[in-house]
């Protein structure tokens, strides 16, 4: 019977402390087939161009675009009124983290670019009898994850076109909160994050997930890292809304009183 073990990071969001953490605990083990990346690994943090280079050494790792990473591309801030996820485009604070983005894009340049170009938008794969879909939030969009409604109706969908199929498992980021969520035979999962965590628990998160045959076994490490090397270098690099960035940090939550 195939048993496969995969390692997930997820909404990075340049914390250089964090991910270095989640990769040296990724390294620990001897059972990692994948490694695999859900997306938002740019914008936000302070560290994205070393950021980029650690994400780069990961051998044949599979990274996911996030909608972060699709801003940089699309160069949001020149947009004649960007807004993303809905905020208003007058907004401070939302004109406060574009400016981010457009801070972010000048530091990663052309490579970075190149880099959240080659990002695939999900990523799936068939284990005996389970079917496994890897996104940022879906493949539809990728600032929202679908609703449970939705994720039914894409599951029927899967299985008429796959017969062989008994189980499916849905794995996304984005949200910045752990779910975990089984209906009938589909499992959706999320880590939290792995940068910037958003459930009041200020810890990083990496993932492993194993299939081996029906039997799904999800993991998530919460582990602790170097918050103030992270908080003291948004300081020092005085990147647009570095110090929202930091509230959030610090408490684990979304800080976007200015």
């Amino acid at each position: 019977m195939v048993t496969k073990t995969f390692a997930i990071i997820t909404d990075i969001h340049s914390n250089l402390a964090s991910l270095t953490h989640a990769l040296s605990l990724i390294e620990e083990r001897n059972d990692i087939d994948q490694i695999i990346c859900l997306g938002d690994c740019f914008a936000l943090g302070p560290e994205p161009e070393k950021t980029l280079q650690m994400l780069k050494a990961i051998p044949d790792c599979i990274f996911i675009r996030g909608n972060h990473d699709r801003y940089l591309i699309e160069k949001l801030w020149e947009d004649e009124l960007p807004s993303l996820e809905g905020m208003d485009p007058y907004d401070p604070i939302c004109q406060a983290i574009v400016q981010n983005e457009k801070w972010t894009a000048e530091m990663l340049g052309q490579e970075g670019w190149d880099f959240c170009e080659a990002m695939k938008i999900a990523h799936r794969e068939i284990i005996g009898t389970t079917l496994i879909e890897f996104t940022h939030a879906w493949y539809k969009r990728d600032d929202k994850p679908p609703s449970v409604t939705e994720a039914m109706n894409w599951r029927t969908h899967i299985m008429e076109a796959n017969p062989t199929i008994e189980n499916l498992v849905f794995i996304h980021g984005h949200v910045h909160v752990p779910r975990h969520q089984i209906i009938e035979n589909l499992t959706i999962l999320c880590q939290g994050a792995t940068g910037l965590p958003f459930d009041r628990d200020q810890r990083g998160s990496v993932a492993f997930l194993t299939v081996n045959g029906n039997e799904i076994k999800w993991d998530v490490n919460r582990y602790e890292y170097d918050r103030e090397s992270t908080l003291s270098r948004l300081a020092e690099r005085n990147a647009p809304f570095f110090t929202n960035l930091q509230d959030t940090i610090k408490f684990a939550s979304i800080r976007n009183d200015l």
